[in-house]
């Protein structure tokens, strides 16, 4: 791997395919700095510079992520580097572009298509509102795209003012990396910054609130999180282009759609279609690639106890990966509907992610379906691909609770009567699994889990060790090896700490008042997840929600994003 210690040499790795393949909005000149709201008609992107932090404060960056990209510590306290991550691209080096860009996306909500998010209701103003992309570049063979949360306003920002505040920022910038050590498919945190010279209101709750709506306007900092990942097409972004595509509404509709497609496959899918195939084949192949990552990572989500709160197209990866950490939770006390975002409803709830995930799959299949209209038979395999999905996802899912569970294979008994008895006795979801890893041989063993341990009967214990029973005699039929390595085994799919809302919320409030260190403490722990750790930081964070938090607004729900 080879290092990168200045900003001359990661110029020379600059490749900005996502500009250079695909159409900038030809109407650009006639529409200024591209800081304010209105309809784009055609074009992949608009370019739009990014609006600077004054007197950035830098926060953190990851440590994990920057030794894999090669990035030095010289190069990451440079002032280049804090300058172009704060979105001041004034003196960036010859190579690279001095401005970034902005894409446009359409909105299906639960595989339903939706105009009125766009203040002109036809779909033509709905997009990258304040996420702006910078760079683009091949490091250590492998391409990447960083792109800034919060650096102002784009056309699409529909008269909002385009900036990220602190308290976001900071769940975003830790969970991306937290997801990354979780081993789920993810965007990365490269690097965060605020200011103190630059306020903006967002609506908030009342401090130990139980409201489900916002109550209060609060004036936070801003701040900017640098997020990277392989390219940021989203499956709302697919389904603008062919929106258009199928209304023909512009000369170059279907040509737009074919181009994004084709750019897709070579950014995301490039190892698994090869080139020289036809579209048709091509087309066909992207669609069962997706549905393999997608499932997969459904799988992983409800495998670490992950809701994404906001499921909707404009929001799911077609690299098929976790992108726009907005009203994300991690589940506590389990329950199957979950939801941590007051306004997402039961479609988008823990369990329900599996359907969820299945619509988008259907909006990414339709936006497929203009390029192959002339084909009847590559139309049906499509349709079959399509249909198929939900057998694939219960495949996933099914092998995912094995692995939970230690079994060698799903057993459908097993795993419907520990989910009525972890609803029953009301546990902790993470802690559950892990101390399963330990694998117990009472009831006793995991009472640690039980948000109320003293208020379970004997009733329940009893059926508790009648479980534990079973599910020990399924392990010692399937055992090859010591229970020590079956233990070890698990302890690789169940991790030991989560990121919990309410350790966030006292990072984000020491952030505002300039302290970073309990940021930094986190990013350190929740980066290693499965390790044990000492016992202090277990005691700290392996440890349940308690109970006076419930219901509170702000940490068990939240009503906005900003």
């Amino acid at each position: 791997m080879k290092n990168i210690n200045t900003f001359d040499e990661l110029a020379k790795l600059t490749d900005y395919s996502f500009l250079e393949e695909l159409n900038c909005e030809p109407n650009l000149e006639q529409n200024e700095d591209n800081k304010t709201p209105r309809q784009v008609f055609s074009g992949h992107y608009v370019l739009v510079e990014p609006t600077a932090l004054k007197k950035p404060l830098y926060v953190s960056y990851s440590e994990d992520f920057c030794k894999e990209l090669g990035f030095t510590k010289s190069l990451i306290n440079s002032n280049e580097f804090i300058k172009m991550f704060s979105a001041d691209m004034s003196t960036l080096p010859s190579g690279m572009k001095k401005i970034g860009w902005a894409t446009g996306y359409a909105l299906s909500i639960y595989g339903t298509e939706y105009y009125t998010q766009c203040p002109f209701q036809t779909g033509n103003a709905y997009g990258d509102g304040r996420a702006i992309s910078i760079l683009e570049a091949v490091i250590n063979n492998k391409r990447w795209e960083f792109q800034l949360k919060g650096a102002g306003r784009t056309p699409y920002c529909r008269g909002a003012d385009g900036r990220a505040v602190l308290r976001s920022s900071v769940r975003e910038f830790i969970a991306q990396e937290h997801m990354h050590s979780l081993k789920v498919p993810t965007s990365r945190s490269l690097c965060l910054f605020t200011t103190t010279k630059e306020q903006v209101k967002r609506p908030w709750f009342n401090n130990n609130s139980y409201s489900k709506e916002a109550e209060v306007m609060i004036e936070e900092d801003v701040a900017i999180t640098t997020r990277v990942a392989s390219s940021f097409i989203r499956v709302g972004q697919l389904e603008l282009f062919a929106r258009r595509a199928r209304k023909n509404e512009h000369e170059k509709a279907y040509e737009e759609l074919e181009k994004l497609v084709l750019h897709l496959i070579n950014r995301e899918y490039n190892s698994e279609i090869n080139s020289d195939l036809n579209l048709e084949q091509k087309v066909i192949l992207l669609a069962q690639e997706f549905k393999n990552r997608l499932t997969s990572l459904v799988a992983n989500w409800i495998r670490v106890g992950y809701c994404q709160g906001n499921f909707n197209s404009d929001n799911c990866a077609a690299g098929g990966f976790t992108l726009d950490y907005g009203p994300f939770g991690f589940i506590e006390m389990f329950n199957p509907s979950y939801q941590p975002w007051t306004n997402g409803g039961v479609h988008f709830s823990f369990f329900n992610q599996p359907n969820a995930a299945k619509k988008n799959f259907e909006s990414f299949c339709s936006s497929l379906k203009p390029l192959l209209a002339s084909d009847s038979k590559s139309l049906k395999e499509l349709e079959y691909i399509q249909n198929s999905f939900f057998s694939m996802m219960k495949t996933k899912l099914d092998n995912m609770w094995a692995s939970k569970l230690g079994l060698d294979k799903f057993d459908s008994e097993i795993f419907n009567e520990l989910m009525n008895l972890m609803i029953k006795t009301k546990v902790d979801y993470t802690i559950f699994f892990r101390e399963l890893s330990n694998i117990p041989s009472s009831v006793e063993d995991i009472k640690i889990s039980f948000y109320d341990a003293s208020n379970v009967n004997e009733n329940l214990k009893s059926q508790w060790n009648k479980w534990l029973e079973k599910w020990r005699a399924k392990i010692d039929n399937n055992l090859e090896d010591s229970s020590l390595k079956l233990s070890n085994k698990m302890k690789t799919v169940n991790p030991k700490y989560i990121l919990r809302e309410w350790h966030l919320v006292e990072a984000y409030k020491q952030a505002q008042k300039g302290n970073y260190e309990l940021v930094k403490q986190l990013q350190k722990i929740m980066t290693n997840p499965y390790i044990e750790n000492s016992k202090d930081i277990q005691r700290e964070y392996y440890s349940k929600k308690p109970l006076t938090l419930f219901g509170i607004a702000g940490i068990s729900h939240v009503s906005c994003s900003s």
